[in-house]
């Protein structure tokens, strides 16, 4: 509770801020203390994703529009807008986003001191803080039931409703057809897209939250996670820390990290355990994740998950299909196994999730110390597995001559 309490005083902890990068050097001198050596990585980020999506609905719009009098034209502009979205929310390529200014962020990280050892695991919790936004009120929130079929997040709205839509009706256009129905169908999309626009700006111009559910509390869980992991360190884990900034700007500390260390990690044998908002509700670890379309998490740590949740210890958790992105993504899209530990209130978020109302005070510090408990029995399970798999082979017996 000290750390979330410190963590959320540095107000305005947006990507690429000044409060990042004090909240950052406050966090490397906590690993210090713990023993550990840290690093802060700096790297350059594209802070207000807000309008870097309100580009793509322009885009689209404007296309929708000019495919009336130009149909090949409006066609172009709506493909490009959704082929930038699309590989941006999935942090593969950035198109539309390379376009605009940048800011410095940094990630804090801490190396484990066994590269020798024949598993790598990585813990993992961003630190900065996001926006809010009308978009964000209870009123408008997705209902994401645990380990059923998830209910489309925002982002999927804004695709599958408005930009995909687009697509087959301005092809129609360019074929020659011109009826009043078609431009009946094209109107709904493109009336979408706006209001989507509106949200964006709302949330672009809307202040920074205090953050303390998302994701001073992953912070917390990961530290005290590290740091009993420390007192009987696994046999056969490296153990690292990396803590994101900029995660709040579509995950992109995280995909820096990711990509500046590709060539330093074996994929086969480096576990990324990202933890994120656990301090209310029901324990969840992801199966799937994806802003435009789900994306499987690693199968090897969702059974272990399974398991853990199985075994009677008092250790319940539920899967959880998550219609949003974090930072288990940029890893998974390098290779690397990768899941990410949340709590939730029957698979939705807190209700107090991205407002100015997330603060230490709402933290439910049972639910914190679930999520640590749990965090450390995965690893200790991905040890004792990691044991298992490097163990020599027992000798075959000898046979005696007849």
């Amino acid at each position: 509770m000290e750390l979330i309490r410190e963590l959320c005083s540095f107000e305005g902890r947006g990507p690429g801020t000044d409060a990042e990068r004090r909240a950052a050097t406050m966090l490397s001198g906590r690993l210090g203390q713990m023993g550990r050596e840290a690093e802060i990585e700096p790297t350059f980020v594209h802070p207000q994703y807000a309008v870097v999506h309100l580009i793509h609905a322009a885009l689209a719009i404007a296309g929708s529009v000019l495919a009336t009098v130009q149909p090949a034209a409006g066609f172009a502009l709506v493909l490009a807008a959704a082929a930038s979205i699309y590989l941006d929310l999935n942090t593969r390529l950035y198109l539309v986003r390379s376009l605009l200014f940048r800011r410095a962020s940094q990630n804090v990280v801490s190396p484990g001191s066994r590269p020798e050892a024949p598993v790598r695991l990585i813990l993992s919790a961003h630190y900065d803080a996001a926006r809010t936004g009308w978009v964000f009120s209870r009123r408008l929130r997705q209902d994401e039931r645990s380990g059923g079929r998830p209910s489309p997040g925002p982002f999927r709205i804004f695709f599958w409703g408005g930009l995909a839509p687009l697509l087959p009706l301005l092809g129609l256009r360019m074929a020659g057809i011109d009826a009043a129905w078609l431009g009946a169908l094209q109107s709904v999309p493109t009336i979408l897209l706006i209001v989507a626009a509106f949200f964006l700006i709302d949330i672009a111009l809307s202040d920074t939250v205090p953050g303390a559910y998302d994701n001073a509390s992953g912070v917390a869980a990961v530290l005290s996670a590290a740091d009993q992991l420390e007192a009987e360190p696994p046999a056969n884990l490296d153990l690292w820390v990396v803590l994101p900034g900029s995660e709040e700007s579509m995950c992109e500390g995280m995909r820096a990290f990711a990509r500046a260390h590709r060539k330093q990690f074996d994929p086969d044998r480096t576990y990324v355990i990202n933890v994120d908002s656990v301090s209310h509700g029901t324990l969840n670890y992801e199966v799937s994740e994806g802003a435009v379309v789900s994306l499987p998490l690693d199968g090897e740590l969702v059974e272990l998950c399974e398991a853990l949740a199985d075994s009677g210890n008092g250790l319940a958790a539920e899967p959880l299909r998550y219609s949003l992105l974090d930072d288990a993504l940029p890893p998974r899209n390098a290779g690397m196994h990768a899941i990410t530990i949340r709590a939730t209130d029957g698979g939705s978020p807190a209700p107090w999730y991205h407002t100015v109302e997330d603060t230490p005070e709402r933290v439910d510090e049972e639910a914190l110390a679930r999520a640590t408990e749990f965090v450390v029995a995965l690893a200790r399970l991905l040890d004792r597995d990691a044991g298992r798999r490097t163990a020599p082979a027992r000798p075959a017996e000898a046979v005696a001559p007849r």
